[in-house]
Protein backbone atom coordinates (compact mmCIF):
# COMPACT_ATOMS: atom_id res chain seq x y z
CA UNK A 1 0.00 0.00 0.00
CA UNK A 2 0.94 3.49 -0.88
CA UNK A 3 -0.04 7.10 -0.01
CA UNK A 4 0.13 9.36 -2.67
CA UNK A 5 -1.02 13.43 -2.60
CA UNK A 6 -2.30 14.28 -5.78
CA UNK A 7 -2.11 18.49 -6.17
CA UNK A 8 -5.26 20.12 -7.28
CA UNK A 9 -6.57 23.46 -8.09
CA UNK A 10 -3.60 25.87 -6.71
CA UNK A 11 -2.58 24.68 -3.47
CA UNK A 12 -5.16 21.44 -2.38
CA UNK A 13 -3.69 17.79 -1.89
CA UNK A 14 -6.44 14.85 -3.12
CA UNK A 15 -5.12 12.07 -1.03
CA UNK A 16 -4.61 8.44 -2.94
CA UNK A 17 -3.71 4.92 -1.03
CA UNK A 18 -2.89 2.38 -3.60
CA UNK A 19 -2.25 -1.13 -3.54
CA UNK A 20 -1.30 -1.62 -7.17
CA UNK A 21 -4.70 -2.99 -8.16
CA UNK A 22 -7.25 -0.58 -6.59
CA UNK A 23 -6.98 2.80 -4.92
CA UNK A 24 -8.88 4.98 -2.19
CA UNK A 25 -9.08 8.59 -2.39
CA UNK A 26 -9.71 11.60 -0.16
CA UNK A 27 -11.48 14.76 -0.40
CA UNK A 28 -11.68 14.72 -4.12
CA UNK A 29 -12.55 18.21 -5.47
CA UNK A 30 -11.44 17.64 -9.23
CA UNK A 31 -12.00 14.30 -11.05
CA UNK A 32 -8.70 14.60 -13.51
CA UNK A 33 -5.70 14.40 -11.02
CA UNK A 34 -7.82 11.32 -9.83
CA UNK A 35 -8.62 9.91 -13.25
CA UNK A 36 -5.41 10.57 -14.16
CA UNK A 37 -3.80 8.95 -11.97
CA UNK A 38 -5.68 5.60 -11.92
CA UNK A 39 -4.88 5.82 -15.40
CA UNK A 40 -1.21 5.88 -14.61
CA UNK A 41 -1.05 2.86 -12.36
CA UNK A 42 -4.15 0.46 -14.41
CA UNK A 43 -6.24 1.36 -11.01
CA UNK A 44 -9.37 0.91 -10.13
CA UNK A 45 -11.29 2.66 -7.33
CA UNK A 46 -13.12 1.10 -4.59
CA UNK A 47 -13.92 3.95 -2.58
CA UNK A 48 -14.19 8.03 -1.42
CA UNK A 49 -13.74 9.51 1.43
CA UNK A 50 -14.97 13.26 2.11
CA UNK A 51 -14.33 14.84 4.98
CA UNK A 52 -16.64 17.90 4.48
CA UNK A 53 -19.16 19.73 2.20
CA UNK A 54 -17.14 22.27 0.40
CA UNK A 55 -16.86 22.50 -3.02
CA UNK A 56 -12.91 22.27 -3.40
CA UNK A 57 -13.15 18.45 -1.54
CA UNK A 58 -16.36 17.21 -3.46
CA UNK A 59 -16.54 18.79 -6.78
CA UNK A 60 -15.21 15.59 -8.13
CA UNK A 61 -17.26 13.12 -6.21
CA UNK A 62 -20.13 12.60 -8.39
CA UNK A 63 -18.22 11.87 -11.88
CA UNK A 64 -15.69 9.81 -9.96
CA UNK A 65 -18.71 7.53 -8.65
CA UNK A 66 -20.44 7.55 -11.71
CA UNK A 67 -17.04 6.06 -13.81
CA UNK A 68 -16.45 3.75 -11.57
CA UNK A 69 -19.25 2.95 -8.98
CA UNK A 70 -16.65 3.16 -6.14
CA UNK A 71 -18.47 3.55 -2.72
CA UNK A 72 -18.81 7.03 -1.23
CA UNK A 73 -17.89 7.93 2.50
CA UNK A 74 -19.09 11.26 3.90
CA UNK A 75 -19.98 13.30 7.15
CA UNK A 76 -23.42 12.34 8.08
CA UNK A 77 -24.39 15.87 9.27
CA UNK A 78 -23.20 17.59 5.73
CA UNK A 79 -25.11 17.28 2.09
CA UNK A 80 -22.58 15.57 0.34
CA UNK A 81 -22.85 14.26 -3.40
CA UNK A 82 -25.15 10.67 -3.84
CA UNK A 83 -25.25 8.08 -3.16
CA UNK A 84 -22.90 8.25 0.13
CA UNK A 85 -23.04 6.13 3.43
CA UNK A 86 -23.22 8.98 6.03
CA UNK A 87 -21.29 8.33 9.14
CA UNK A 88 -19.99 10.17 12.73
CA UNK A 89 -18.27 9.76 15.67
CA UNK A 90 -17.73 5.99 16.84
CA UNK A 91 -18.74 4.60 12.96
CA UNK A 92 -16.15 2.88 10.68
CA UNK A 93 -15.18 3.29 6.87
CA UNK A 94 -14.16 0.35 5.27
CA UNK A 95 -12.50 -0.53 2.17
CA UNK A 96 -9.66 -2.33 0.51
CA UNK A 97 -9.12 -4.29 4.08
CA UNK A 98 -9.04 -1.26 6.02
CA UNK A 99 -11.00 -0.32 8.68
CA UNK A 100 -10.81 3.76 9.04
CA UNK A 101 -12.01 5.26 12.43
CA UNK A 102 -14.88 8.57 12.25
CA UNK A 103 -14.32 11.08 14.59
CA UNK A 104 -16.23 14.36 14.16
CA UNK A 105 -14.81 17.52 14.52
CA UNK A 106 -16.74 20.11 14.16
CA UNK A 107 -15.38 24.14 13.58
CA UNK A 108 -14.30 24.77 9.99
CA UNK A 109 -17.89 23.80 9.03
CA UNK A 110 -20.41 22.16 11.63
CA UNK A 111 -20.49 18.43 10.50
CA UNK A 112 -16.87 17.74 9.56
CA UNK A 113 -15.38 14.54 9.62
CA UNK A 114 -11.61 12.96 10.08
CA UNK A 115 -10.96 9.38 8.91
CA UNK A 116 -8.65 7.85 11.88
CA UNK A 117 -6.63 4.73 9.88
CA UNK A 118 -4.98 3.17 13.20
CA UNK A 119 -1.67 0.90 13.37
CA UNK A 120 -4.39 -2.38 14.33
CA UNK A 121 -3.36 -5.87 13.48
CA UNK A 122 -6.88 -5.17 11.77
CA UNK A 123 -5.42 -3.21 9.43
CA UNK A 124 -2.47 -5.16 8.26
CA UNK A 125 -2.87 -4.12 4.69
CA UNK A 126 -2.00 -0.94 5.09
CA UNK A 127 2.05 -2.09 5.89
CA UNK A 128 4.05 0.44 7.34
CA UNK A 129 1.98 3.63 6.37
CA UNK A 130 -0.59 3.24 9.56
CA UNK A 131 -1.46 5.40 11.74
CA UNK A 132 -2.75 7.75 9.35
CA UNK A 133 -5.11 10.75 10.04
CA UNK A 134 -7.16 12.45 6.80
CA UNK A 135 -8.28 15.39 8.61
CA UNK A 136 -9.60 17.76 5.61
CA UNK A 137 -9.36 21.65 6.66
CA UNK A 138 -9.69 21.33 10.60
CA UNK A 139 -5.70 20.59 11.11
CA UNK A 140 -3.11 22.19 9.40
CA UNK A 141 0.27 21.46 9.42
CA UNK A 142 1.37 24.90 11.71
CA UNK A 143 -2.21 25.78 11.38
CA UNK A 144 -6.19 25.30 11.39
CA UNK A 145 -9.05 25.65 9.18
CA UNK A 146 -10.68 28.94 9.65
CA UNK A 147 -13.98 28.73 11.74
CA UNK A 148 -17.04 28.75 9.03
CA UNK A 149 -19.58 27.48 10.51
CA UNK A 150 -18.27 26.08 14.12
CA UNK A 151 -17.39 27.74 17.28
CA UNK A 152 -14.09 28.57 19.14
CA UNK A 153 -14.99 26.27 21.35
CA UNK A 154 -15.64 23.40 19.43
CA UNK A 155 -12.80 24.29 16.93
CA UNK A 156 -10.55 23.96 20.30
CA UNK A 157 -12.19 20.50 21.17
CA UNK A 158 -11.46 19.23 17.95
CA UNK A 159 -7.81 19.82 17.68
CA UNK A 160 -7.71 18.31 20.88
CA UNK A 161 -9.41 15.29 20.12
CA UNK A 162 -6.90 14.82 16.84
CA UNK A 163 -3.93 15.79 19.33
CA UNK A 164 -4.35 12.65 21.69
CA UNK A 165 -3.73 10.19 18.48
CA UNK A 166 -0.82 8.75 18.59
CA UNK A 167 2.02 10.86 18.15
CA UNK A 168 3.76 9.15 15.38
CA UNK A 169 0.16 9.29 13.38
CA UNK A 170 1.09 10.88 9.92
CA UNK A 171 -1.09 14.12 9.18
CA UNK A 172 -2.80 14.55 5.72
CA UNK A 173 -4.88 17.73 5.16
CA UNK A 174 -6.09 19.12 2.60
CA UNK A 175 -3.80 21.91 1.45
CA UNK A 176 -0.15 22.89 1.21
CA UNK A 177 -0.20 25.66 3.42
CA UNK A 178 2.53 24.96 5.23
CA UNK A 179 4.82 28.13 5.16
CA UNK A 180 2.70 30.52 5.95
CA UNK A 181 1.70 28.51 8.66
CA UNK A 182 4.81 28.64 10.11
CA UNK A 183 5.54 31.84 9.72
CA UNK A 184 2.35 33.13 12.03
CA UNK A 185 3.64 30.31 14.52
CA UNK A 186 6.95 32.23 14.28
CA UNK A 187 5.38 35.41 14.99
CA UNK A 188 3.36 33.63 18.45
CA UNK A 189 6.51 31.52 19.64
CA UNK A 190 9.60 33.18 17.93
CA UNK A 191 12.00 31.27 20.65
CA UNK A 192 10.21 27.99 19.84
CA UNK A 193 13.61 25.74 18.60
CA UNK A 194 11.78 23.09 17.12
CA UNK A 195 9.87 25.72 15.10
CA UNK A 196 12.85 26.98 13.64
CA UNK A 197 14.06 23.96 12.66
CA UNK A 198 10.71 22.70 11.18
CA UNK A 199 10.32 25.93 9.14
CA UNK A 200 13.98 25.09 7.27
CA UNK A 201 13.27 21.64 6.88
CA UNK A 202 9.72 22.56 5.39
CA UNK A 203 11.49 25.64 3.11
CA UNK A 204 13.81 23.20 2.03
CA UNK A 205 11.03 20.69 0.50
CA UNK A 206 8.92 23.26 -0.90
CA UNK A 207 12.28 24.66 -2.67
CA UNK A 208 12.76 21.04 -4.35
CA UNK A 209 8.92 21.35 -5.45
CA UNK A 210 8.19 18.27 -2.90
CA UNK A 211 4.70 18.71 -0.50
CA UNK A 212 5.66 19.39 2.86
CA UNK A 213 2.85 16.39 4.00
CA UNK A 214 1.92 14.13 5.48
CA UNK A 215 3.07 16.07 8.82
CA UNK A 216 3.89 13.98 12.11
CA UNK A 217 1.27 14.90 15.15
CA UNK A 218 4.76 14.48 17.61
CA UNK A 219 6.10 17.50 15.63
CA UNK A 220 2.32 19.24 15.14
CA UNK A 221 2.42 19.10 19.09
CA UNK A 222 6.15 21.22 19.31
CA UNK A 223 5.34 23.92 16.59
CA UNK A 224 1.67 24.22 15.72
CA UNK A 225 0.30 26.98 17.79
CA UNK A 226 -3.27 26.25 17.35
CA UNK A 227 -2.34 22.97 19.19
CA UNK A 228 -0.01 24.64 21.42
CA UNK A 229 -3.03 27.46 23.20
CA UNK A 230 -3.21 26.17 26.89
CA UNK A 231 1.18 26.53 26.25
CA UNK A 232 2.43 29.24 28.72
CA UNK A 233 4.04 30.81 25.45
CA UNK A 234 1.51 30.82 23.23
CA UNK A 235 -1.24 32.33 25.82
CA UNK A 236 1.47 35.05 27.08
CA UNK A 237 1.71 36.04 23.74
CA UNK A 238 -2.55 36.03 22.87
CA UNK A 239 -3.15 37.70 26.02
CA UNK A 240 -0.46 40.34 25.18
CA UNK A 241 -1.72 40.80 21.18
CA UNK A 242 -5.51 41.00 21.56
CA UNK A 243 -5.01 42.41 25.32
CA UNK A 244 -7.09 39.58 27.12
CA UNK A 245 -7.70 39.83 30.57
CA UNK A 246 -6.38 37.16 32.80
CA UNK A 247 -8.96 35.18 33.88
CA UNK A 248 -9.93 34.90 30.02
CA UNK A 249 -11.29 31.08 29.12
CA UNK A 250 -9.32 28.35 26.91
CA UNK A 251 -11.61 29.04 23.91
CA UNK A 252 -11.40 33.02 24.33
CA UNK A 253 -7.91 32.84 23.79
CA UNK A 254 -7.89 29.76 21.05
CA UNK A 255 -10.43 32.68 19.75
CA UNK A 256 -8.36 35.63 19.76
CA UNK A 257 -5.81 33.41 18.42
CA UNK A 258 -7.29 32.59 15.09
CA UNK A 259 -8.51 35.89 14.53
CA UNK A 260 -4.29 36.76 15.29
CA UNK A 261 -3.47 34.70 12.27
CA UNK A 262 -7.30 35.53 10.01
CA UNK A 263 -5.63 39.14 10.25
CA UNK A 264 -1.37 38.13 9.55
CA UNK A 265 0.45 39.49 7.04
Amino acid sequence: MTLVPLPAFADNYIWMLQDGHNAIVVDPGDAGPVFDALGRGNLQLAAILVTHHHADHTGGVAALHAATGAKVFGPARERIPEPSTPLAQGDHAEALGLRFEVIDIPGHTAGHIAFFLPADPRNAAAGGLAPLLFCGDTLFSGGCGRLFEGTPAQMLASLEALAALPGDTRVCCGHEYTLANLRFAQSVEPGNADLTHYMAHCEALRARGEPTLPSQLATERKINPFLRSREATVSRAVHAHAGLPAQAAPAEVFAALRQWKNDFR
